[in-house]
C-alpha cells in the first residue's frame, strides 16, 4: 500500500536493491555510567542483516583497509537517560588522507525514514571518495531500523499480500478492505514492537546523533543528510545549534508541511517527473517505443494501470503485477534519470503481458530481495512517520480530498491520497503537525534543492532555508532530474558541496548549477 512518506525513501537505498536485482534488539539494560564516555568496539563488518536488506559483507576499501562496524549504546527513552539502553549500529570508513589533514567524522543519513545507513554507505562510497580524504565516513541504522532495535510488524509472506492489495479503492467494499488491511498491519507492529514504538521519533534519532558525535570524539557534528535525512539534520540543528559543524542537506524535505500537504506536493512532484520522462522519450531522434507523443505515453500508462486493476499480468512467479505494484514500480523509476531506461523497458514488456521489470522496481521500493525477504524499511518508515506526525486522517476525509489530488496528478493522486490513512489506527500519538527546525546560532548549513526532484519537490529547499532562520542556511539550486543533486554526479554541485565540507568555503547564496 502506498504510504506518502515512504515515497520519500532515498533513491540510494532502493537503488542498491534494484541494480542487484536487475543485473544479476534492545540492549543489556545498562542503568548507569556516562554513555558519552563509552568506547566503540570497531571490527570488520559482517554481511547486512535481513532487516538491513541482506546481501554480502562490504568489499575492502580502495587502497586497502576494511569497513568497520560497531554498536553504540543509547537510552531507549531519552527522558530517562539512565534507563534501559538500545544498540545503534554504526559503520565507518577511516579517512584515506594524512592524519594531519583529518577534520573528523562525516555522518550520513540517506533518508527514508527507515533506510539502513550501514548497508547503504558502502554501496555508494565511491561517490564520496573526495570527502573521505579528510573525514572518516560514518553512517548508522537509526533507532527502529535495521540492527538498531528494529521495528517488526508482519512476516515476509504477509508483506507480499500487503503490497499486492488495491491501494486506490473505487467503492465501499474496496475501501473497507484497504482500511482493514492497514489496521491489521498496524496492529502487528504494536504486538511485535510495542516497547520501541514510543521512542523512534526524529527527535530521538537527533539525540542519538549528538551522543554519536561525542562518542566519535568530535566537538561538532559534520553531517550530510539526504531526503528524510534533511529533516533529521534540521531537527538536530534545532536541538543542538551550537554543535553543528559543516552540514549539507540535499533533496530537501519541506519542514513547514503537514502530512497532507507533503503528500499533495509529492503528487505534483511525481507528476512533473513523469511528464519529464515522457517528454524525454518522445523528443529523441530515435522512435520512443512506448508512445508517439508525451501525452500518448501518459495515456498508455493510464490505460495499463486501469487494465491491471481488473486483470493483473504475470510478474515474478507466483506473484502477479497488480495496479498497485505497477504504480509503485513507476514511482520508483522516477527517483533517478538513470532508471528511466528500466521504466521504458518495463512498460514495453508490460504492454506485452510481462510485468517482471515493473515488479522488480516495485520490490526495490519496498525493500524486497530476490529471495523473498524484506528489509524492515516499511515497518520503520511507518513507525517513525507515525511517531512524528500528529494528524490522523479518516477515510471520509481522504475521499473529500481526492479531486484535489487527482488534479495534481491523474496517475499518482489517488495512490498518495489514500496513503494518508497509514497512521489512522497507529498505537502511538504523533508529535506535531510538522518538525521544528529553527536553528538560531547554528553554523552555516548548505541546502541543495533539485528543480526536477519528484519525492522532495524543489520548493522545499527554500522553505527549509526560511525555517532554519536568518543567517543560517545557504541555498544552492541544481537544475536537474531525479531525487537529490550530489549523486547526480553534476560537477558543479559536487564542487560546491566538497568545497564547503572540505575547505569550509560555502557557495554564494542563491548559486545555481545546471
Amino acid at each position: 500500500m502506498a504510504n506518502p512518506s515512504r515515497l520519500r525513501a532515498s533513491a540510494l537505498t532502493a537503488a542498491a536493491v534494484l541494480l542487484s536485482a536487475l543485473l544479476a534488539g534492545c540492549g543489556d539494560g545498562t542503568k548507569d555510567g556516562d554513555l558519552a564516555a563509552q568506547k566503540l568496539g570497531w571490527k570488520d563488518c559482517a554481511a547486512p542483516s535481513e532487516a538491513e536488506g541482506g546481501g554480502s559483507a562490504p568489499s575492502p576499501l580502495p587502497g586497502g583497509g576494511t569497513w568497520q562496524c560497531a554498536t553504540m549504546k543509547a537510552p531507549l527513552d531519552w527522558s530517562r537517560p539512565k534507563g534501559d539502553t538500545i544498540g545503534i549500529a554504526l559503520i565507518r570508513a577511516k579517512a584515506s588522507g594524512p592524519a594531519s589533514k583529518r577534520i573528523g567524522s562525516l555522518v550520513f543519513n540517506f533518508g527514508g525514514p527507515g533506510g539502513s545507513g550501514v548497508s547503504t554507505l558502502p554501496a555508494f562510497s565511491d561517490d564520496y571518495a573526495a570527502l573521505r580524504t579528510r573525514y572518516d565516513l560514518v553512517s548508522f541504522d537509526p533507532r527502529g531500523v535495521g540492527r538498531s532495535a528494529p521495528v517488526e510488524c508482519e512476516s515476509d509472506s504477509q508483506l507480499d499480500l500487503y503490497f499486492q492489495q488495491d491501494a486506490t479503492p473505487d467503492n465501499s467494499a474496496e475501501r473497507t478492505a484497504l482500511l482493514n488491511r492497514t489496521k491489521q498491519f498496524n496492529a502487528a507492529c504494536e504486538k511485535n514492537s510495542k516497547k520501541v514504538l514510543s521512542h523512534v521519533a526524529t527527535t530521538d534519532a537527533a539525540r542519538d546523533m549528538d551522543l554519536m558525535r561525542q562518542v566519535l570524539g568530535d566537538d561538532k557534528l559534520h553531517y550530510f543528510g539526504i531526503s528524510y535525512g534533511t529533516q533529521l539534520g534540521g531537527v538536530y540543528a534545532h536541538l543542538f545549534p551550537k554543535n553543528v559543524g559543516r552540514a549539507v542537506l540535499d533533496a530537501v524535505v519541506d519542514p513547514t508541511q503537514n502530512p497532507e500537504q507533503s503528500a499533495l506536493g509529492q503528487a505534483k512532484g511525481f507528476q512533473l517527473a513523469l511528464d519529464n520522462f515522457a517528454q524525454d522519450c518522445t523528443s529523441k531522434t530515435t522512435e520512443c517505443p512506448i508512445g508517439s507523443t508525451a501525452q500518448d505515453v501518459k495515456n498508455r500508462i493510464a490505460k495499463l494501470l486501469t487494465g491491471l486493476e481488473n486483470k493483473p499480468i504475470p510478474g515474478i512467479p507466483p506473484r502477479q503485477l497488480t495496479e498497485t505494484a505497477a504504480t509503485n514500480g513507476i514511482a520508483q523509476s522516477l527517483y533517478s534519470k538513470d532508471f528511466w531506461e528500466y521504466l521504458t523497458e518495463g512498460l514495453e514488456q508490460a504492454y506485452e503481458g510481462d510485468g517482471k521489470i515493473l515488479m522488480l522496481l516495485s520490490d526495490s521500493m519496498n525493500g524486497r530481495s530476490e529471495n523473498g525477504e524484506y528489509s524492515n524499511i516499511t515497518a520503520a518508515n511507518t513507525a517513525i512517520n507515525c511517531a512524528d506526525e500528529k494528524p490522523r486522517y479518516t477515510a471520509d476525509y481522504v475521499q473529500q480530498k481526492l479531486p484535489e489530488f487527482r488534479a495534481a496528478s491523474p496517475l499518482f493522486g489517488d495512490y498518495l491520497a489514500w496513503g494518508m490513512v497509514s497512521c489512522t489506527d497507529w498505537a502511538v500519538p504523533g508529535a506535531a503537525d510538522h518538525p521544528d527546525v529553527s536553528a538560531s546560532g547554528s553554523a552555516p548549513i548548505l541546502v541543495v534543492g533539485n528543480t526536477g526532484d519528484p519525492a522532495t519537490p524543489y520548493e522545499g529547499a527554500k522553505k527549509m532555508v526560511e525555517a532554519l532562520g536568518k543567517g543560517v542556511a545557504v541555498e544552492l539550486t541544481y537544475k536537474g532530474q531525479g531525487h537529490g543533486a550530489y549523486d547526480s554526479k553534476n560537477k558543479c554541485v559536487q564542487s560546491a558541496v566538497n568545497g564547503y565540507l572540505l575547505d569550509g568555503t560555502a557557495p554564494k547564496a542563491g548559486a545555481v548549477c545546471s
